[in-house]
């Protein structure tokens, strides 16, 4: 698979991992499942791209159980961060079209692209190289707004 669009992502990454794992410790059990959610489904990119691992592969270990978790129990996603996304939160220019949205809507849309994900690979047979969409620019998609939920969460420095 070709990481071309990731590789621009993957150098704050360590930082917004060392983060995610200190802020994971926290007593709030449904927040630091999806903190740690979050976390893992970022380094699976980062270890992706380092082992040029297929998109199916990608697929198959991203997570959103721990959304679906919070959702069931009514979990209130302003407790990751209150407030809206504003343009100093933003470090990707891609995702200025974000700005102005809150946490549970964008914990929303990475819900549902790991989903559209996931069902568009078992539509296919149980791979995405058939598929029609764009799945590339999907997994972009998704870690850019990925990104953008850590670098909300820690805020800026």
């Amino acid at each position: 698979m070709e990481w071309e669009w990731l590789k621009a992502g993957i150098g704050p990454l360590k930082d917004l991992l060392t983060f995610l794992n200190k802020e994971s410790k926290t007593s709030d059990v449904l927040k630091k499942q999806l903190i740690r959610e979050l976390r893992n489904n970022l380094n699976i990119f980062s270890n992706g791209l380092r082992n040029n691992v297929s998109a199916d592969v990608i697929i198959e270990l991203l997570s959103n159980d721990a959304i679906k978790d919070a959702i069931k129990n009514n979990f209130n996603f302003r407790k990751l961060r209150s407030g809206n996304i504003t343009f100093y939160n933003i470090l990707d220019e891609r995702n200025r079209r974000y700005q102005g949205w809150g946490t549970e809507k964008l914990v929303d849309k990475i819900d549902e692209k790991i989903e559209e994900l996931k069902d568009i690979k078992r539509m296919n047979g149980g791979t995405v190289s058939r598929a029609k969409n764009d799945v590339p620019q999907m997994l972009s998609n998704l870690f850019y707004r990925m990104k953008l939920l850590a670098d909300f969460i820690k805020g800026t420095q």
